[in-house]
């Protein structure tokens, strides 16, 4: 006997519930029982109440039980073609509402939390005469409109069925959890009413959209750049605050260590207030300056008018008869060209600055006043034996005494060939320097030893 009930089972410890509805539905023994449109239990029994209301009582498997309180018990049929294609649909309470106390085993569904499938010639019954006459002209017309294209259009219902069946779980999902639907329709209902009594600003709200995206729809070419520009653009962002996120790091020391001087900037920022306010209009009239509607009257439309800087600075152009390099590599040319010019004018420099000061000064300022000393120079270079210099040894012949003093034929000094030879000879020129600045080391003012 033992061996009989652990193969066969007792049949008598399932978790059983009853449910009272007004009526039955056509509902029978044996029928479903689905949660969620999955099998869930079976129809048991099915009896009359004393008031004439209908007593269902039935089984639910092991997964779904305990039921808890608050759950509905739905009479629904599978379709409008058959008899005693009923089943019941149990719509659990969510599962986010906790604290629901648990429905016992043999526990009852009140009349409260049922209902019954309306059939269709329940529906058929509201309806009156004219509406049923109106409804019957439309079946007829259906059949006339569908007649010998049958076949295409159980075609057309088979590529429907996808989003019927859809649509279906769709709905099947939403009525799961009721009260929620519910919420969502209330406020739903709300949102509509609210946006009825501000019909007006909606009204100028679609018209400055319908505006904005014609704008918009005029400018898809850039908004397609824009928009083929925009990945790089965000992953040089990322970048960008993946490093800003270190940065911030480091400035709060400079936040922290600038919160003394806040304080005493606040009298500052309090003076400066009344000017920002009174630089509005200057601000306005900038503003008007360098943009303004229409054509040919603010400042951007006059740099535009300009010729650019790029094709002046570096573009090739047709200018007086020839073709001509830009500003830039001429210039960068002619300072190429003048590079041996400069560097041969280098050496000079120490004989030009002395120029200029001994030129520049003419005397000296002491206690007793300015003073000016003076002497007379005979040019070196032009004297000749016999002529204003007289030998200063009176042994020697005059030519002979004019050589020991004076070195003649210094027509090609070089830089720095008025004084004498630096012992480490860092004013000497090599044979090559003197060959490209054109002088001659012989030509030094001092005597040549």
């Amino acid at each position: 006997m033992l061996v009989a009930i652990v193969l066969f089972g007792s049949g008598d410890d399932k978790y059983t519930n009853t449910a009272v509805f007004q009526n039955a539905g056509q509902l029978v023994k044996g029928n479903l029982v689905q949660v969620g449109g999955a099998p869930a239990g079976t129809v048991n029994s099915i009896k009359l109440t004393d008031n004439g209301q209908a007593r269902v009582k039935f089984t639910v498997d092991d997964r779904y039980t305990p039921l808890k309180q608050g759950t509905r018990a739905v009479i629904r049929q599978a379709s409008q073609s058959g008899i005693a294609n009923r089943y019941i649909d149990l719509q659990l309470p969510p599962q986010t509402e906790k604290g629901r106390a648990d429905i016992p085993d043999g526990g009852e569904l009140g009349i409260d939390q049922t209902e019954t499938a309306v059939d269709l010639d329940q529906l058929f019954d509201t309806l009156d005469k004219p509406t049923r006459k109106s409804l019957q002209r439309f079946l007829k017309g259906s059949a006339r409109q569908y007649a010998g294209q049958g076949k295409e259009a159980n075609a057309g219902f088979y590529y429907l069925n996808p989003a019927l069946s859809t649509s279906s779980k769709l709905f099947t999902e939403l009525n799961k959890d009721q009260p929620t639907l519910e919420r969502f329709l209330v406020d739903s209902s709300q949102l509509v009413g609210t946006l009825a009594e501000r019909r007006d600003d909606l009204t100028n709200l679609v018209t400055n959209l319908n505006d904005t995206t014609r704008a918009i729809g005029d400018e898809k070419v850039a908004l397609a750049s824009a928009i083929d520009r925009l990945p790089p653009f965000m992953r040089r962002s990322n970048t960008t605050f993946v490093n800003l996120r270190a940065a911030l790091d480091d400035v709060d020391p400079l936040v922290d260590a600038s919160k003394p001087v806040a304080k005493k900037l606040r009298p500052f920022f309090d003076e400066l207030r009344p000017f920002a306010r009174n630089a509005r209009p200057t601000i306005r009239d900038l503003s008007r300056t360098i943009r303004r509607s229409g054509p040919d009257n603010d400042l951007i439309e006059l740099l535009r008018s300009a010729t650019p800087l790029k094709k002046i600075a570096v573009d090739s152009a047709e200018r007086n008869g020839k073709s001509r390099r830009g500003a830039f590599p001429e210039a960068a040319q002619a300072l190429k060209d003048t590079s041996p010019i400069l560097a041969q004018g280098r050496p000079y420099t120490p004989d030009l600055v002395g120029w200029f000061d001994d030129f520049s000064t003419s005397g000296n300022i002491d206690a007793l006043g300015g003073f000016l000393r003076f002497q007379i120079y005979f040019n070196g270079l032009s004297v000749t034996p016999g002529g204003l210099l007289q030998p200063l040894n009176q042994d020697l012949s005059q030519a002979d005494a004019f050589k020991q003093n004076v070195n003649l034929g210094q027509y090609k000094r070089c830089p720095g060939g008025g004084e004498a030879p630096a012992p480490d000879g860092s004013n000497v020129f090599s044979a090559a320097e003197q060959q490209k600045l054109d002088c001659e080391e012989k030509a030094r003012a001092t005597k040549l030893k």
